[in-house]
């Protein structure tokens, strides 16, 4: 059995959880998420967690368990603590800053980048150098930071670019003359 997919989701207080047949909604305090999972799986609600079955040992269902499993658990986290993603940003005259809903990127280029914020999704910038991703959907909070952060990737030189603030940049040494004799 799937070490992920057999423990079960449990079901904080304030979060409202309807399942229609394939497609599941789940409503919290911070907003709704609605997902339609793989018609194989069975996802049921017993009392106040929600259990995830497959229907045989097959190698793809043991995949879609553990899958399945994680998608709702990560819809109920979401719902209820949301998920944030924080940037860094390193170099000289690189700084970032907020106008409205836009997110304005100063990265060395010969035109600032400017990158509209989704719906549902906030974008904070608490010092120059840094850059925070906030929502409820996780894979919409990731995709957000990777396309801020693709902007500018880190090189590994000098550091300069975007990172995530978890990121470790492995550094290289760079070119040293060749000796004259």
């Amino acid at each position: 059995m799937s070490r992920i997919g057999r423990l079960p989701v449990e079901i904080p207080a304030g979060v409202d959880i309807k399942i229609d047949g394939q497609e599941m909604t789940v409503k919290g305090p911070k907003g709704t998420l609605t997902q339609v999972f793989h018609p194989d799986m069975s996802i049921e609600k017993q009392g106040d967690t929600i259990i995830v079955t497959r229907p045989s040992e097959i190698k793809k269902h043991k995949a879609l368990h553990g899958l399945t499993r994680s998608l709702v658990n990560n819809m109920v986290i979401g719902v209820t603590t949301g998920y944030q993603k924080t940037l860094e940003i390193n170099g000289v005259g690189y700084r970032a800053q907020k106008q409205g809903n836009k997110l304005i990127l100063t990265l060395g280029l010969s035109h600032p980048v400017e990158i509209e914020e989704p719906e549902n999704i906030t974008i904070e910038v608490p010092s120059p150098n840094q850059v925070i991703v906030k929502g409820i959907d996780k894979q919409v909070v990731g995709e957000v930071a990777a396309k801020i952060r693709e902007k500018r990737p880190p090189e590994p030189y000098k550091g300069k670019g975007i990172k995530y603030a978890d990121e470790v940049i492995i550094r290289k040494e760079g070119k040293t003359g060749a000796k004259k004799e």
